[in-house]
């Protein structure tokens, strides 16, 4: 040191604060870098499980209808396992990553129990929700004009939706009967002529309410003009149910009806064949003429008026015919054995009818 320099201060250096490169920045630089490199390899990751997972996702190319039977109380995971082992889905676990992405986004997946249609072309979104809505498997029955409970309770325990015996028990439960609106101790009658579809594991009490649901609507139509011809329901259908058995052709309806009011009219039996049938325990298909004369509340041959009830189930048809009949002062009539009836007056030309057409005798 010069001796210029002794005794004076030394100056302080300052560096541009840019410049400055302390040892905790640095540091935390570099931790920042590591990080987003860890960052970038878990997303990276991520990113190619999700698409390994959505290969297991895509659809089929060819449509096929697969009815999956998804029992109550299953979990998403066993429903998982039941599509996979079904060939609706290929992964159960890519499955559920899709479900849990979808509650994710949405509410939680709630998945209908019963039975579903899906189809593996769908995508897997579309399978979710098809799943959670309930494309349920229907299973279709038809019931002819003219069918009694014990055909229709046949019919559907041939579809597979309940047994007969339980239907036949709950058309005659009167306090089930009564929940329905009516006033009688029996449904038949009243379980409407029409073709139902119902998916398996629909109570019984359900299906039963949907055909006396039906009869309702019908009957609406015409209860106004029941009331006019001082007619009750039960009688109108009584009535009904008998012209809808003796007939298959339809424009005889009104006619078979005619002939039944003019008989009750003149206070004569109505010897109507089907109601001593209905009456009688196990049929064997030959109508004897014990039969006839054997007594129950439905034989018309040894009873007055009505039976206690309908015979059958009867369609809109015979219940319009019983409402309109028609004209004329017909008593008798004789199936022609292609059908049809011949229709008559009076007691002489019907047998001469019964000679023609049931003997053989060819009687004019």
């Amino acid at each position: 040191m010069s001796d210029k320099n002794k005794g004076m201060p030394l100056k302080k250096i300052k560096l541009p604060k840019d410049k400055i490169r302390t040892g905790p920045g640095l540091f935390g630089r570099l931790f920042g870098l590591v990080g987003l490199l860890v960052i970038g390899a878990a997303l990276f990751g991520f990113l190619a499980a999700l698409k390994y997972s959505l290969n297991f996702l895509a659809p089929e190319a060819t449509s096929r209808e697969v009815v999956v039977n998804i029992p109550q109380g299953y979990s998403n995971a066993q429903t998982a396992t039941l599509l996979a082992e079904k060939g609706v889905i290929k992964s159960p676990d890519a499955f559920l990553l899709a479900v849990r992405i979808r509650s994710g986004l949405k509410k939680p997946v709630n998945i209908k129990a019963g039975e579903q249609i899906t189809d593996p072309s769908l995508s897997v979104w579309e399978v979710i929700s098809g799943l959670e809505k309930g494309v349920f498997k229907f299973y279709p029955f038809t019931i002819p004009e003219g069918w009694t409970m014990r055909d229709i309770s046949a019919s559907v325990e041939r579809a597979g939706l309940g047994p007969a015996s339980e239907f036949l028990s709950l058309c005659r439960d009167k306090a089930f009967i009564a929940s329905l609106g009516f006033e009688t101790d029996s449904l038949e009658g009243y379980l409407f002529p029409e073709t139902y579809s119902f998916p398996k594991g629909t109570p019984l009490r359900s299906i039963v309410k949907s055909m006396t649901d039906h009869f309702w609507r019908v009957w609406e139509k015409y209860d106004a003009a029941a009331s006019t011809e001082g007619l009750s329901m039960k009688e109108v259908v009584t009535l009904a149910s008998i012209v809808e058995k003796e007939t298959g052709s339809a424009g005889e309806r009104p006619m078979i009806a005619a002939v039944f009011f003019n008989r009750l009219k003149k206070k004569m039996r109505l010897q109507t064949d089907p109601t001593v049938i209905y009456g009688l325990v196990n049929f064997n298909g030959n109508l004897t003429r014990a039969d006839l004369e054997t007594k129950h509340p439905y034989n018309t041959y040894v009873i007055d008026g009505l039976p206690p009830g309908p015979i059958a189930n009867p369609g809109e048809d015979a219940i319009k015919a019983v409402l309109n009949p028609a004209p004329g002062k017909y008593l008798y009539f004789v199936s022609k054995n292609d059908g049809t009836h011949h229709f008559s007056e009076t007691l002489a030309e019907h047998n001469r009818m019964v000679n023609r057409y049931q003997r053989g005798g060819g009687g004019s």
